[in-house]
């Protein structure tokens, strides 16, 4: 049993760490979710999400990638939940986070974004996990605004 153990923390400790952002806003009392292309794949898109920088937490490393990659400042709602998945021989656990849109700021990378409607975005993540993810903040979003 000890060896089984020793092995779970060797395995998550050289996971990498990020935290990524379902940012959404209403516009006629329907949802828009804001989804980004993945830098390494083009072709994907993605919720924005990135490394936690040192002294970050999880929920202050959302809002900057959020800020980062689509150019949005918004209000954290809350966790909705975390995806674990391997790119390129390495381990990353996602933490995400629902942000509801404030405003608009000068971001740093200039990567395609976009604001869909909701069952636009459900058919636009590239990642059934990220899907999945998506159908579990829809109550997190009516609740907070004009659903």
């Amino acid at each position: 049993m000890l060896g089984s153990l020793y092995c779970l923390r060797l395995s998550r400790s050289s996971m990498v760490l990020q935290a990524g952002a379902i940012a959404f806003k209403f516009i006629d009392r329907a949802p828009q979710i804001m989804l980004v292309r993945a830098k390494k794949t083009p072709e994907h898109w993605i919720f924005p999400k990135g490394h936690i920088e040192q002294g970050e937490t999880a929920e202050i490393a959302a809002a900057r990638e959020l800020e980062e990659e689509a150019g949005i400042r918004g209000e954290l709602v809350g966790r909705v939940g975390s995806l674990e998945f391997r790119f390129r021989d390495r381990d990353f656990s996602v933490a995400y986070f629902l942000i509801a849109f404030a405003s608009e700021v000068a971001r740093e990378e200039k990567r395609e974004r976009r604001w869909c409607g909701y069952d636009e975005a459900l058919t636009l993540l590239s990642h059934p996990d990220a899907v999945e993810l998506l159908r579990k903040a829809l109550p997190m979003i009516a609740s907070h605004g004009q659903l």
